[in-house]
C-alpha cells in the first residue's frame, strides 16, 4: 500500500510584480482558485514555481502566505526546496518548517549528478532531519540524472517518510520501473505517461493542465485508477493536442518551464489578470504570444474559454 495518497496535485505559480517582488493579493487568488476547483494537494517551487531562483525573503513569504490561505481548509499544502548541497536544502527546509509546513518536495542537488550511494545518502540525511514530515521526490533529469525503480527500492527500505515521487520523464521505462519497482512511494506522473504507469501500480497525477481542464484532468485520473485504459489514453492524447496547440509555437524561441505554467494559469478561467513576469535571468512570454495562444485555445478548446 502507497504512504500517499491518489489525487491530483496541483503548483500554484508566483506571481511577481514589476519590482519582481511578491504579488501576494494574485498569489492568493491562485491559491483560492486550484481549492475552489477541487484540488487539495497543492504545492509551491517546483520548476513551475521557480523554486530555482527564489532568494530567502522571497521564499520564506510565500511559504508563509501559502500556508495562511490554506489554514482552516483541508487543503494539504507542500513546499518545494531546490539546492545544490544537502546543507542549502536542509537550511531552507528548516525555514518553512518553522513556518509550520511538515510536507516537503525536494530535488536531488544538481552541480554534478550524484552517484547511486550518494542519492541514497541524501534521502536519508535530508528526510532523516524532518522525522514529523513527508517528502515527495521530484524526480527531474533537470538535476543531472533519474532515479529508477531499483533505486526506490533501495530507498523505501531505509526512508520511511518518503512517500511520493513526482516522475517527470517520457522515458516509459523509467515510468514502469519506479511504479512496479516502488509500490511503496505514490508515483505522480504527467497527463502523457499516467495511463502507462497505471498498467503497473497505483499512481497519481501530476496537474500540468489542472487550472485550465480541472474536468478533464480529475476524469483522467479516474479513468486510470478505474482500470479503463481505453478512456484515459484517449484523455492523454487530448492533453497532448491542448499542449500542442497552446505551446507549439513558442518553443520555436523557447522558455524555461514556469513561463510556460504562468501562460496556464493565466488562460484559465477567472485568471485573467495573473502576471506573467519571470525571476531575472528567466524570460518572460510575452503579452503579444500570450494572446496569440489564447486566440488558438479559443478556435480549438472552446470548452475551456
Amino acid at each position: 500500500m502507497a504512504r500517499f495518497p491518489s489525487t491530483v496535485m496541483v503548483s500554484i505559480v508566483c506571481p511577481w510584480d514589476e519590482g519582481e517582488r511578491l504579488d501576494e493579493a494574485s498569489f492568493r487568488q491562485a491559491t483560492r482558485h486550484a481549492l475552489d476547483a477541487g484540488f487539495r494537494y497543492v504545492y509551491v517551487f517546483g520548476t513551475a514555481g521557480e523554486g530555482y531562483a527564489v532568494d530567502s525573503t522571497r521564499f520564506r513569504q510565500v511559504v508563509e502566505v501559502l500556508l495562511d490561505e490554506t489554514a482552516g481548509t483541508d487543503a494539504h499544502p507542500m513546499v518545494g526546496v531546490i539546492g545544490l548541497s544537502t546543507a542549502n536544502v536542509i537550511e531552507r527546509l528548516r525555514v518553512a518548517h518553522s513556518a509550520g509546513s511538515r510536507a516537503f518536495q525536494i530535488s536531488l542537488p544538481s552541480w554534478s549528478p550524484l552517484a547511486d550511494a550518494e542519492v541514497v545518502d541524501y534521502f536519508q540525511a535530508v528526510c532523516g532531519s524532518f522525522p514529523d514530515s513527508v517528502f515527495m521526490h521530484y524526480n527531474t533529469a533537470k538535476a543531472g540524472r533519474l532515479v529508477a525503480g531499483g533505486l526506490y527500492r533501495q530507498v523505501v527500505d531505509v526512508v520511511p517518510n518518503l512517500v511520493a515521487t513526482k516522475t517527470m520523464t517520457s522515458d516509459l521505462g523509467v515510468v514502469a520501473g519506479v511504479v512496479r519497482d516502488a509500490p511503496e512511494l505514490m508515483h505522480f506522473l504527467t497527463e502523457q505517461s499516467i495511463a502507462y504507469g497505471g498498467l503497473f501500480g497505483d499512481v497519481a497525477l501530476l496537474g500540468t493542465f489542472a487550472a485550465l481542464a480541472p474536468e478533464q484532468s480529475w476524469a483522467l485520473l479516474e479513468a486510470v485508477r478505474g482500470g479503463r485504459s481505453g478512456e484515459a489514453a484517449a484523455l492523454g492524447s487530448w492533453f497532448e493536442r491542448l499542449n500542442h496547440t497552446i505551446f507549439d509555437p513558442l518553443m520555436v524561441d523557447p522558455r524555461v518551464d514556469g513561463a510556460y505554467d504562468k501562460t496556464i494559469e493565466k488562460l484559465s478561467k477567472g485568471m485573467a489578470e495573473f502576471p506573467l513576469r519571470m525571476l531575472s535571468p528567466y524570460r518572460t512570454v510575452s503579452d503579444t504570444e500570450f494572446e496569440a495562444a489564447r486566440l488558438r485555445l479559443a478556435d480549438a478548446f472552446p470548452e475551456l474559454v
